[in-house]
């Protein structure tokens, strides 16, 4: 007696069903390798000086008008410490400056506009601005006069400063109109910073050689300073409008009064005191408000808190009060700011920002994630945070820009389109090549088993 045979039809069904899949396999390769001779012949008939098909043409061609026809994706950061974004600039922005009230902001870029902002707008949805024109030129410094009616600006191609004077109209706008005459030329290397005394007496210019000049209102120089340190890296003017400081390739920070006598005429510029104790270059330092506090940062990877409160006159120096580490200074240029009351510091560098509490040394706030979402803006042209504004004069909030168009920070993060072809493609051809090399025998031992075990099965 023999049973239904159904061992053997369960065999033969899973037989079937393999030799299907080998058989769509086979079809997948044939399709793979057909596409793989396509993309050769026509990159062969390019590389040959010969006509593409009429339909590679025209595939291109299309890929072509549908790039152009895409609008360049706006770039959308968010942290929850962010504000707004001011949109408006078409270049790079290369400089900002808060006005000494707080109402305004001032942004200069490659697009030959500085742009005046009403800082009451932050908060809203809409950021307007107002534009004031550099002709034939671009600014690549800006800086607020102290009672906020003018403004003066650095000129790229120039080499000189040009005052715009801020002239209210009636309908709440501004006209911005530029002196007849711009400042005389005498920097003979590149300017790496501007300021305005707060008292409005004089303007500091400082070049990246050893040259400080300070000048009057009217574009005399008043004084020239030689700061013996190989090169400036920066120079600023306190906010006490009483010093000026530099520092550069050597490991201190020097200091100079800038005398004026009863009647608020110049008289001259004095050495005041050093802040030594640095190993290597001074990368920045800023003042506090009342200037009675000073920070620094060096290439030893160290930041520095300064008692500047002393009398200067009697030869006292200032005295150490904090010393903290700040490794990314070791390799990377950075900035800082003190906040008004100078218990926290800001460090910015490359693509990271640190908070130090001054009085424990304790780093409490980190972002190293800009890289991440402006990549664009620390790699591209705009040279991102290492150049950033630090601005605590009128708040005890930290105000940061980053100093980046918008449309240059688009599809960063994208794969290239046919860079992702390439990719699947080789990743799929190479699997299936392990699977033709495998699958024969395999197949050939599951079906040799199933044969002989029906075999053996089927009678009783």
């Amino acid at each position: 007696m023999e049973l239904p045979q159904m061992p053997e039809l369960m065999g033969l069904s899973l037989l079937l069903g393999l030799l299907a899949l080998m058989a769509t396999a086979a079809v997948a390769r044939g399709w793979l390798r057909a596409e793989e001779e396509t993309c050769s012949r026509s990159a062969g008939q390019k590389a040959n000086g010969f006509p593409l098909d009429k339909s590679l043409r025209s595939k291109k061609q299309k890929q072509q008008q549908r790039i152009r026809k895409e609008k360049p994706q706006q770039h959308n950061f968010t942290h929850h410490l962010l504000a707004a974004a001011l949109k408006s600039h078409s270049g790079n922005i290369s400089c900002m400056d808060f006005s000494s009230n707080g109402k305004y902001l001032a942004t200069c870029a490659d697009d030959r506009t500085v742009r005046i902002w009403s800082t009451k707008d932050f908060l809203q949805r809409e950021h307007r601005s107002m534009r004031a024109n550099v002709e034939l030129d671009h600014a690549t410094l800006v800086r607020f006069s102290p009672d906020c009616r003018a403004f003066i600006v650095w000129l790229a191609n120039e080499d000189t400063l040009r005052v715009f004077k801020m002239t209210k109209r009636e309908d709440g706008g501004y006209t911005f109109t530029a002196t007849p005459e711009d400042f005389p030329k005498k920097h003979k290397a590149p300017v790496i910073n501007i300021g305005i005394a707060d008292t409005g007496k004089f303007i500091m210019t400082v070049s990246s050689d050893t040259t400080i000049l300070i000048w009057n209102l009217k574009g005399q120089v008043l004084s020239t300073i030689n700061t013996n340190q190989m090169n400036n890296t920066h120079a600023a003017i306190s906010h006490c409008s009483r010093f000026v400081a530099s520092c550069g390739f050597t490991p201190d920070v020097k200091v100079w009064e800038v005398c004026f006598g009863k009647k608020g005429d110049f008289q001259e510029v004095v050495r005041a005191f050093e802040l030594k104790g640095h190993s290597a270059a001074v990368h920045f330092f800023a003042f506090s408000n009342d200037s009675r506090r000073m920070a620094s940062v060096s290439k030893d990877g160290t930041w520095k808190l300064w008692d500047t409160d002393v009398e200067y006159k009697k030869q006292q120096d200032p005295y150490l009060l904090r010393t903290g580490r700040f490794e990314e200074a070791s390799t990377t240029p950075c900035r800082l700011a003190l906040s008004p009351d100078a218990q926290v510091l800001a460090l910015a560098s490359g693509s990271s920002i640190h908070l130090y509490n001054t009085r424990r040394g304790e780093c409490f706030f980190a972002c190293s994630q800009w890289r991440r979402n402006c990549r664009g803006a620390i790699q591209g042209p705009s040279r991102g945070l290492s150049h950033s504004l630090l601005d605590t004069r009128n708040s005890p909030a930290l105000v940061l820009g980053h100093m980046a168009i918008t449309s240059a920070l688009s599809g960063v993060w994208k794969l290239p389109f046919p860079h992702y072809l390439r990719l699947t493609y080789w990743l799929l051809s190479a699997s299936i090549d392990h699977i033709f090399l495998y699958l024969y025998p395999t197949l050939y031992c599951i079906f040799i088993y199933l044969f002989l075990h029906c075999r053996e099965g089927t009678t009783l």
